[in-house]
Formats: structure tokens, C-alpha cells, sequence
């Protein structure tokens, strides 16, 4: 079974999946103190973001993955009050998000602190895993982390060390942020093979920003999933790029290593909507099915591979075998 907000669902009712979407990312500290400079408003904000769901849901998607973790202002109250009014299924994570040091409630403790002792992030993701989120119930389906441009720092290999524990405990898989352009996801995979990951429970996010066939390659030889999930941030690689490089891989027979998705949300407080409208126009839920998919089949993309990337690879990846 794959838990996601309204509980646990087989597998093989996820139907199409987009990998990588998330719903709020918020600065809470931001939101908390400086309200009228943010500008999130719930009672203005959770129906929208019902109704963008509700769009993607009609458009033939059923089920996002929201990566959304500590770091990126996961509040699950707030998505439960949307899944419990759209059709479409949403698996949340547990993780920390970060591109150099861990937060400062941790910095002393764990290992390699004044204090030392067992990694807290280790039962923390674990509890949200096995026991649920912050007392509502829902149970994470996924674990998150993140290696940006800085690279391995001591805060960021705790937190892919943490999350490779928690994974083994548990069987829940692995899902990155990397920075495509320095290569990042072939270190994360050593940290993950170190800690006695098996590496097909790893999907290596944003994998999509580059058009490095060899890099791509590379990381899907050892057996991660290929996270082409930033379509619409053509700031990073244009959409013919990152269509040309997905109907490449799939020349080569690498279908059966990659998802799609955009790496999207309904509010984003990191950049106002006025800027994000005007630089990434086709930042939004529908691009894929409206745009990418068509364009993918125009370079000879077949149906099969299609399904493969959209239904059959996530559901092999969520489908988990367990604790090991």
C-alpha cells in the first residue's frame, strides 16, 4: 500500500503520477511575522490551490507526489484541506531541505555536535513515516533531501546519511533535489550506496535540468530514477531541451528511468507571482499534459513509453518492498 493524505491506496490505483509537485512552499517565519509582505492568505490560497488540483485532475493525472519538507514549510493540516476536496491523490514526504548546514534546533545535537548521540532526523523521519505527521494521522510516503551547487557539506551529508537510515528502517523511497549542472546526483548516490542503499528506491531529482546524456546515463546505469521534473523552468534548460534530452534517453531504451513532472506549486512565497508569471509562463500544473506530451510524441516518443514514465516507473518506485 502508498499512504497519502486520505490514507493508504494499492498501488496500481495511482493511475498517472507526476513525481514532483508541491502545493504551499512558505517561509513560515516569513508568513508568521511579516504577513502583509507575503501575502498568503488561507482562506484565499487553499481554494485556489483546490481548484488548480482539481484542473490537473480533470486533465487525466491522478495522484502528485508533494516533496514539500522541513525547509520548504510543510504544514500537512493546510493539504489536507485541500485533498479533502479534489479527486487527485497526494503523497507527502518527510526529509529536511537544505544546501549547506542543518538548522540550528540540531546543531547540537546528533552526531558530530558538542552533545553528540544517535541523529534525531533519523526517528523524526521515521515517526512521520510509520506513527504520522504532527499528530493528524497521515503518514509519510515519501523521504526528501537536497544537494545544491555548494555540494556534500557536513550539514547536507548528515541529512542524505539520516534520511538513507530512515529508509532502510522502513522501505519508504528516496526522492533528491540536485543541481544537474555540477553533476550532484552521482555523489548523493555514493552517500546512499555507502549507507547500504539499494539504489533503484532512489529517484535523483531535477535530473532533467541537464542535457548531459552521459550524466543521465550514468546515474540510471546504477539504477536510479531520473527526475525530469522541472518542465517550465525554462530558465534552467529550455523546453526544447529538456523535450529533446527525455526523447533521447528513450531512443536509448532508458523509458523505464525517468518521471516527469514541473517542480510546480499553487503559492511560492520565494518569488511573487507577478515575477513568476512573467519569467516562467509555463510554470504551472498543466504544461505536461497540454505541451510536453504532445511534444514528445511529435519526436517519436510511443504511447508505451509514455505510460511507463507517468504510471509504471512511479508505482514501482512508491510500490516499496520494505524494511532491509
Amino acid at each position: 500500500m502508498v499512504e497519502t493524505v486520505r490514507g493508504a491506496v494499492a498501488p496500481a490505483a495511482l493511475g498517472k503520477v507526476l513525481m514532483h509537485e508541491h502545493i504551499f512552499v512558505l517561509s513560515p517565519e516569513f508568513v508568521a511575522n511579516y504577513p502583509e509582505h507575503d501575502g498568503f492568505d488561507e482562506s484565499v490560497h487553499v481554494p485556489e490551490a483546490i481548484a488548480k488540483l482539481q484542473a490537473l485532475k480533470d486533465a487525466g493525472i491522478d495522484t502528485i507526489v508533494d516533496p514539500t519538507v522541513i525547509g520548504l514549510g510543510r504544514y500537512v493540516p493546510r493539504v489536507q484541506k485541500v485533498a479533502a476536496e479534489v479527486g487527485l491523490q497526494i503523497v507527502v514526504a518527510t526529509g529536511l531541505y537544505t544546501y549547506n548546514d542543518v538548522p540550528h534546533y540540531l546543531s547540537l545535537r546528533g552526531p558530530g555536535t558538542m552533545l553528540g548521540g544517535d541523529d534525531p532526523l533519523v526517528a523524526m523521519f521515521v515517526g512521520d513515516i510509520t506513527e504520522g505527521i504532527a499528530g493528524t494521522g497521515v503518514k509519510a510516503g515519501i523521504l526528501k533531501c537536497a544537494t545544491d551547487e555548494p555540494g556534500m557539506t557536513p550539514g547536507v551529508e548528515r541529512v542524505l546519511r539520516a534520511v538513507a537510515k530512515a529508509h532502510r528502517a522502513t522501505g519508504v523511497p528516496i526522492m533528491t533535489h540536485t543541481h544537474a549542472g555540477t553533476r550532484r546526483g552521482l555523489e548523493q548516490q555514493d552517500v546512499f550506496e555507502s549507507e547500504g542503499v539499494d539504489l533503484s528506491r532512489v529517484l535523483i531529482g531535477h535530473s532533467g535540468d541537464s542535457a548531459d546524456l552521459d550524466y543521465l546515463t550514468a546515474l540510471a546505469d546504477r539504477g536510479s530514477l531520473l527526475g525530469m521534473d522541472r518542465f517550465g523552468v525554462d530558465v534552467y534548460l529550455p523546453f526544447e531541451q529538456r523535450v529533446a534530452t527525455v526523447a533521447a534517453m528513450c531512443e536509448r531504451g532508458y523509458a523505464r528511468s525517468m518521471v516527469l513532472s514541473h517542480d510546480a506549486s499553487c503559492y511560492f512565497d520565494w518569488l511573487e507571482a507577478p515575477v513568476r508569471e512573467a519569467v516562467l509562463p509555463n510554470w504551472h500544473y498543466l504544461h505536461i499534459t497540454n505541451d510536453v506530451l504532445p511534444a514528445l510524441r511529435e519526436r517519436g516518443v510511443s504511447e508505451a513509453d509514455l505510460t511507463t514514465m507517468l504510471v509504471d516507473n512511479p508505482r514501482r518506485l512508491l510500490d516499496h518492498g520494505g524494511a532491509y
